[in-house]
């Protein structure tokens, strides 16, 4: 123990001095270049000591960190595959159904706010500001609905896009720190039924039941019992695609926190980017298109 806070001390002393220095060559530099001007090589050397200046700022912080709280890195990460369990009035829910529930009302909620105080009249001629965005938003979905089922993008197009806003408010919740419902196998299950169903209603809406049944019987009868299982197989490749890579992200995360322990400061929310907003907009792409392709597939 004696021994681990001498290398702590000496770690922490030895990045003070480089930041301290660093800090006293930048302001120098800084000085120089302010009276006498700057050359290609002089940038050269300010970014290179502005860079070191930076890391042994980061590795400060970070051992200042472990000193105080003791931190340590390791693999250590916790796996859960069904969320954790909340009391609420007598009665048992997942936190990540709570948490849906709780979306899903924000989104009403900002939905209500958005047509009725915001905007409570819509100007078509000029549109300018929030509504111009949401415009774009609204006309850009129907396109991609359309270009993908045709004439049922009318009734389609609202439904899409109001599952892609439900997907994004999930991952916004996980940069605030909870587990995002979409983390979930039993949300994802019942997005994947949602398309199922939805599914199987246009293709006999557009078809008829015989037509429908017809439909999986083609080319040859031969492929019906395949087709059935084709058929009931897209909702649980849906829901465990969604929940394999949502669970995968949060894992990575973990295991870079674990890993870097106290030096964890400004890394993980750099890496969050990518896998609490970047991947999770990639998945609700996919999500979407894989629902409109199996529709379309449905109604050919």
């Amino acid at each position: 123990m004696v021994k681990t806070s001498r290398v702590t001390i000496i770690e922490f002393a030895l990045s003070a001095v480089i930041f301290v220095l660093g800090l006293i060559g930048c302001c120098a530099l800084h000085s120089h270049v302010k009276h006498h001007g700057a050359d290609k090589k002089l940038k050269k050397r300010s970014k290179l000591l502005l860079a070191l200046t930076i890391i042994a700022a980061w590795f400060l912080v970070g051992t200042a960190i472990t000193a105080v709280w003791h931190g340590e890195s390791g693999l250590s990460v916790e796996f859960q595959m069904f969320s954790e369990r909340v009391e609420i009035f007598g009665f048992s829910f997942a936190k990540t159904s709570v948490l849906m529930w709780v979306i899903t009302a924000i989104v009403l909620v900002l939905g209500l706010i958005f047509r009725f105080i915001v905007f409570p009249r819509f100007d078509p001629d000029k549109p300018k500001g929030f509504q111009n965005v949401m415009e774009l938003a609204v006309e850009a979905t129907e396109n991609f609905t359309k270009n993908t089922v045709g004439d049922y993008s009318q009734t389609l197009a609202p439904y899409m896009f109001s599952l892609a806003v439900f997907m994004i408010m999930c991952a916004v919740s996980e940069l605030l720190g909870y587990r995002p419902p979409t983390s979930d196998l039993i949300v994802t299950l019942a997005m994947g039924l949602m398309t199922f169903v939805l599914i199987n209603y246009y293709g006999i809406k557009k078809k008829g039941l015989a037509g429908r049944v017809k439909s999986l019987a083609k080319p040859t009868p031969v492929i019906f019992p395949m087709k059935i299982l084709s058929d009931v197989a897209v909702p649980v490749s849906l829901a465990c695609r969604l929940f394999g890579n949502m669970i995968g992200g949060m894992i990575v995360m973990d295991l870079l926190k674990s890993v870097l322990g106290g030096y964890a400061a400004g890394i993980p929310a750099v890496a969050g980017l990518y896998f609490n907003l970047f991947h999770p907009l990639i998945q609700t792409y996919i999500f979407v298109i894989l629902s409109l392709t199996f529709i379309n597939e449905a109604i050919e």
